[in-house]
């Protein structure tokens, strides 16, 4: 009868008194027999595998065959046309330090800054943003920094600065580069731009010369804040990738037209790199600003000459509608239009109001 094991309970297995431990001797010549089949078979089959170079390594090994390139599509085309017909137009602008190496006896060049920049017209002249030069120029005293332009071609260039706009972020420098380095970019208009066209980026990212990148128009009229804490209108946003350096460089349409200049990221918490929020100043604010610092060296702001009534205070006295005139500038262009302004009898101290205005070329 079956026996079970306390070492390996609930297992029976078959007893005899008088019978050798281990089972029946039969079971064993069977399990010899077919252990001696098996290595026998193994032995065949090594014998008859085929032989050869087993080495991983072929000293006659050579370079694969090249497969045919296909032709590129309409987007491939238009963006690799777009970079051979706009790169030349784009420029890096680096802030250098130019340190005495004591051990060396030689000028050691650190780049202190980086942003892009484009060429605007025959004579050399840059755009870029404000930011970008505004370390240099804070030590523009200090002989050893300085400001370069790098072309596409790779020459560098030293600056002068024509004038600035920190009101918009613009700046415009000069170099006095031959003509045929010189091709000024393609301008386009930003007052019909449209949510979800193609834009592209060109410029100077992390140092990385002609980085072109690719996105839309992502929203229309934003505001940001410029360098003199003061608000730019009318922004593009877009998530072409723009990232530290891209600043001052083109934003351009599928045509390589300028449409705006990449001035700023909105990043996360951490800080870094682009997260698909990047703004641009619109071509028409730059086609404006420019001109002006090139005729004057900085951006002609208009004044009425007048300071108005502040608007608590005239609501309070009853004037529902309109702004009144407070003071004037003597020989400004509301005197010289014969507006007045508020003003009091030094003998009664009655106040006479100012001129009040309601309208402004046909519009409330």
């Amino acid at each position: 009868m079956p026996r079970y094991d306390d070492e390996d309970l609930g297992r029976p297995r078959s007893y005899r008194p008088g019978a050798p431990a281990g089972g029946n001797p039969v079971s064993w010549v069977l399990v010899g027999l077919l252990s001696v089949a098996l290595l026998a078979a193994g032995i065949g089959l090594f014998l008859a595998w085929p032989k050869g170079n087993t080495s991983p390594t072929d000293p006659n090994a050579t370079p694969r065959d090249v497969a045919p390139k296909g032709p590129l599509d309409a987007e491939e085309r238009e963006a690799v046309d777009l970079f051979k017909n706009t790169k030349e137009s784009v420029v890096n602008v680096d802030t250098v330090v130019f340190r005495q190496n004591l051990r060396t006896k030689t000028t050691d060049v650190v780049q202190a800054g980086t942003g892009s920049g484009f060429i605007w017209d025959d004579e050399g002249r840059i755009v870029t943003n404000y930011h970008v030069i505004r370390e240099a120029r804070k030590l523009a005293g200090r002989p050893e920094v300085k400001l370069r332009v790098v072309l596409a071609d790779r020459s560098e260039w030293r600056v002068d600065v024509v004038g600035e706009a920190p009101e918009y972020d613009l700046a415009v420098l000069k170099i006095n580069a031959p003509p045929a380095q010189l091709k000024k970019i393609k301008v386009g208009t930003s007052r019909d731009l449209e949510v979800g066209q193609k834009v592209y980026a060109l410029g100077n990212p992390f140092g990385l010369s002609l980085t072109l990148t690719k996105g839309i128009v992502s929203a229309l009229d934003r505001e940001i804040d410029s360098p003199a804490n003061t608000p730019i209108t009318g922004v593009i946003q877009t998530d072409a990738p723009i990232n530290p350096g891209n600043s001052g460089g083109p934003l351009l349409d599928k045509d390589g037209r300028l449409i705006g200049v990449t001035t700023a990221i909105a990043t996360s918490k951490e800080g870094g790199g682009n997260i698909g929020i990047g703004f641009a100043v619109p071509v028409d604010t730059v086609n404006w600003v420019v001109p002006q610092i090139i005729q004057s060296g900085k951006m002609q702001k208009p004044d009425l000459g007048v300071k108005l009534v502040d608007q608590v205070r005239l609501r309070r006295a009853g004037y529902v509608r309109g702004v009144m005139i407070e003071e004037v500038t003597p020989n400004g262009p509301a005197t010289v239009a014969g507006l007045r302004a508020l003003s009091k009898d030094q003998r009664t101290g009655e106040a006479t109001p100012g001129d009040l205005i309601v309208m402004w070329t046909g519009r409330r």
